[in-house]
């Protein structure tokens, strides 16, 4: 058995006190100015990172975060681990039944919602890839499929605080909204493990299998196995210390499904994914449940997974203005053409679609998490990278005052359910 060095142990110990430090005082700041934690996260790392830090003092850079040695190695590993739990509780986020309740409305507002963004972020991706940066010339398809994925997926935790924020939450339009992106989700993430299965990331199995293993890991944990939690979850609190029982058994079948999922060379964030979906739809894990599971997560794992994305890219060496505002135009028309019409079909105003539009642009954490996961796997290079947190960034900043300046004061008039 490998054993970390005394070196390495010291080393791994000051990273993870800086980089929890700087997280929190940062995320700290970014809510008084009403701005998701994430950001604050973000411009934590890019300061610590060779962003500023390693452009001020390359030696302090070097020696507080080396590239080799058994602590890199290890911290590394926890940010995987971080990123796997993130999927989790963006996964309880979903209610199958908000889903159900909203009918055909939901499906053809998620439909526009997914289809437009997707084909106008693939389209230009795969006629231009040069522009776009393609990191594998022979991966063309995969690359735009990637970028249309991406285009096409939501921030669920951020939609449900912006429509929070402005009352309008228990509102019919806005659960029309949290329920159309909770499709987007489930959909986007499948299409993207079946992505990655498409450059055969550690997986000889054809894409059909791949494809067929997909659809049925989740077809099964969310109809046989969510039943089998109802029938479990009613002992674990009953028996079981309470909330360490449901904490630790919740994380455990989080690891159990990434590790499947992984191990069938779909990525491991999709089964935590889905395994999140499971346990959140259960009427047995109650919201004080869900509530301890996203505080364990969002004040540890959470600070540094996104301090880290500073720490792995120089933001600005790596950072093209043309590309960026590109990028950006493309997640703001598609998105918010897509889900406004797919919202005014299902009955509602253009004032209220419009509104819509701008809630379903948010990107927030999951897209960065989608972006970090593709740059890892050669999909896209260092500059998309930064274009693509960049607009993760500004689409989460921007969605509530758009949505707030679309409706002005009718906020308040909304149907309550």
């Amino acid at each position: 058995m490998v054993k970390l060095s005394h070196s390495d142990v010291v080393h791994l110990l000051v990273q993870l006190g800086v980089m929890l430090i700087a997280g929190r005082l940062l995320a700290e700041a970014a809510r008084k100015f009403k701005q998701p934690a994430v950001i604050g996260e973000l411009i934590a790392g890019i300061l610590l990172g060779p962003t500023v830090l390693g452009m001020i003092e390359p030696a302090w850079f070097e020696n507080l975060f080396p590239t080799v040695g058994g602590a890199g190695t290890v911290l590394t590993g926890m940010v995987q681990i971080a990123g796997v739990m993130l999927l989790f509780i963006a996964g309880l986020e979903v209610d199958l039944h908000i889903v159900l309740q909203q009918g055909r409305q939901a499906v053809t507002t998620s439909f526009f919602g997914l289809i437009v963004p997707f084909s106008i972020g693939f389209s230009f991706p795969y006629f231009f890839p040069q522009f776009f940066g393609i990191a594998d010339p022979n991966y063309r398809l995969v690359f735009a499929l990637f970028m249309g994925t991406a285009m096409a997926i939501t921030a669920l935790p951020v939609i449900v605080r912006i429509l929070m924020d402005l009352n309008i939450f228990k509102s019919k339009m806005g659960l029309l909204v949290v329920a159309s992106a909770m499709v987007d989700d489930l959909v986007g993430w499948m299409i993207f493990s079946v992505i990655l299965g498409m450059i055969g990331k550690g997986n000889s199995m054809s894409i059909g299998h791949t494809i067929l293993l997909t659809v049925s890991f989740a077809a099964i944990t969310l109809t046989v196995g969510r039943g089998l939690l109802n029938r479990i979850l009613p002992w674990i609190n009953r028996k079981l210390a309470w909330p360490g029982g449901v904490l630790s058994i919740s994380l455990a079948f989080c690891f159990l499904g990434a590790a499947f999922t992984e191990y069938i060379g779909i990525h491991a964030i999709f089964g935590a994914f889905i395994m999140g979906v499971a346990f959140g739809d259960s009427e047995h894990f109650s919201e004080r449940a869900k509530e301890i599971v996203h505080q364990f997560i969002n004040n540890i794992f959470a600070p540094l997974f996104f301090v880290s994305i500073g720490l792995r890219v120089n933001f600005v060496t790596n950072f093209d203005l043309g590309l960026t505002l590109v990028i950006l135009t493309i997640a703001f028309v598609g998105k918010i053409v897509g889900s406004g019409l797919g919202t005014r079909l299902g009955g509602f105003s253009w004032k209220e679609s419009l509104a819509a539009g701008f809630g379903m642009n948010a990107r927030g954490a999951m897209e960065i998490i989608l972006g970090l996961i593709a740059l890892e796997n050669g999909l896209i290079n260092e500059k998309v990278f930064v274009s693509l947190v960049i607009m993760a960034m500004v689409t989460s900043i921007t969605s509530g005052p758009l949505m707030k300046w679309s409706l002005g004061g009718e906020c308040r008039t909304f149907t309550r359910f």
